[in-house]
């Protein structure tokens, strides 16, 4: 049962880790200008462009996007080893609890985020149903992963 855990909890953390890194160093194959992180222009970034206008906090913009982009990171780092595996899943939960308000409130951001700045052709809630899927899987890390293990004799 153990090995089971994890099994699964390489697979959990490798898709946490997949989809952090390809939404904040390099994304997938022909992105869409504005999606990337950490190398976008300032002013480019969609999501947090769009949260910086909505809210008139010009510093998401890109300050705040380098700071979630690093804490994205890091989660990586902590999920990518076992021994803080469990840590790095409760900073993803953490992160994508943020990611998830943001898109709950429209005045942030909104279930459908714009496709270009400006634009009223949006994604159809994609980003939102990824940021839900991600959360759940975070939390089901949280439980899943194995942690150390205890000596039966003691």
């Amino acid at each position: 049962m153990r090995g089971l855990r994890l099994l699964a909890s390489w697979v959990l953390a490798l898709f946490l880790i997949f989809m952090f890194l390809q939404a904040t160093v390099h994304p997938l194959p022909n992105p869409p200008e504005g999606m990337v992180k950490l190398f976008d222009r300032p002013g480019e970034n969609i999501v947090f462009q769009t949260m910086a206008t909505k809210t008139g906090m010009d510093w998401l913009e890109p300050t705040g996007r380098v700071l979630i982009a690093i804490a994205e990171l890091l989660a990586c780092l902590f999920l990518l080893i076992p021994y803080s595996r469990r840590f790095g899943a409760v900073l993803s939960f953490f992160i994508l609890a943020g990611a998830l308000t943001a898109h709950l409130m429209p005045d942030v951001l909104g279930r459908e985020v714009p496709l270009a700045i400006g634009s009223s052709e949006t994604d159809g809630g994609r980003l939102f149903a990824l940021a839900i899927a991600m959360l759940a899987v975070s939390m089901l890390l949280i439980f899943v992963h194995p942690g150390k293990r205890r000596n039966p004799f003691r």
